[in-house]
């Protein structure tokens, strides 16, 4: 896998320090917001996670490489860039050998980062069950890669358009632990409380990183899923939220809208429904989360 992977300036002096490091993928900026705010964004996050005692390793593949960790001209040409592909598992091997560019998602993001020896992710939040999947089968590579990828991932819960009791249990299914950061409660993205109780819940990224360790010891496959809250100053509360979810999931079922496009599609709908208060909220909890696993990255190598 070596000669698939640059590494940064920044990550390989960090890999060979012994220094922590956090992963950050790359559909946040390509994917989640327009210029020039998706570039302030990205930003934002790697001085987050900097400034809380690790290394950001913000992951895109670019000319056929798998870049761990990008520059600032790499990074200002991801922001701008047009036709970048969405990978998750099933893409990320093709976009590789077609020499193609690709911004990570959550799955692609965890086979990369655990590849280049990296045990910590932070994101948004994952994908999960969608609402209809019992007609649609539409669950999100995200799931399995949880089970699969060795890598403790960092977000708000699940993203609140989804099916959340389902997307529980198939983490359950799959064997995943799902932590709840210093609440009893399992988030839901934009808000702090979904009204599903956690499966596990833990006070202190030392806790984390001790289960992590653990689950290697044991030999069991797979990561864990950490659900760290929204900042209380960010939230929006999931009553307001839920009938608006609701109007948006009901035009894009009128509409057709299907697969890879019903997230992108919601997320949109959201924001415009919100006069914006969710992509304020979605900055919000990302910076929350690279903390967080900033944090959990110095436990685990303590």
């Amino acid at each position: 896998m070596t000669d698939l992977i640059t590494l940064s300036d920044e990550v390989a002096a960090a890999r060979a320090g012994a220094q922590p490091v956090v992963a950050l993928e790359s559909t946040i900026i390509t994917h989640g917001m327009p210029y020039p705010r998706n570039l302030a964004t990205a930003r934002a996050v790697e001085a987050a996670v900097r400034a809380a005692g690790a290394v950001p390793a913000t992951i895109a593949v670019m000319g056929g490489r798998i870049h761990v960790g990008l520059s600032e001209a790499e990074l200002s040409h991801l922001a701008q860039a047009e036709d970048v592909a969405k990978l998750s598992r099933a893409d990320l091997a093709v976009c590789l050998a077609q020499g193609g560019v690709g911004a990570t998602t959550v799955a692609a993001t965890m086979i990369c980062a655990a590849r280049a020896g990296i045990a910590v992710f932070a994101t948004g939040g994952i994908g999960g069950v969608h609402k209809g999947a019992e007609d649609s089968f539409d669950i999100s590579a995200d799931l399995r890669e949880l089970a699969e990828t060795p890598v403790t991932v960092v977000a708000a819960g699940a993203k609140a358009i989804l099916d959340l009791p389902k997307t529980l249990e198939v983490l359950e299914t799959q064997g995943v632990p799902v932590i709840a950061f210093g609440q009893d409660g399992f988030p839901a993205f934009w808000s702090r409380e979904s009204g599903l109780p956690a499966p596990l819940r833990m006070d202190t990224p030392e806790a984390i990183a001790d289960a992590h360790r653990m689950r290697a010891a044991l030999g069991l496959p797979g990561g864990q899923l950490v659900a760290n809250p929204i900042p209380a100053d960010a939230e929006i509360p999931a009553s307001t939220l839920a009938p608006l979810i609701e109007q948006a999931q009901a035009q894009a079922d009128a509409r057709g809208i299907t697969g890879k496009a019903v997230t992108p599609f919601l997320l949109q709908r959201l924001f415009e429904l919100t006069e914006g208060r969710t992509l304020e909220a979605n900055i919000a909890l990302v910076l929350n989360n690279a903390r967080l696993a900033a944090r959990i990255a110095r436990a685990l190598m303590a």
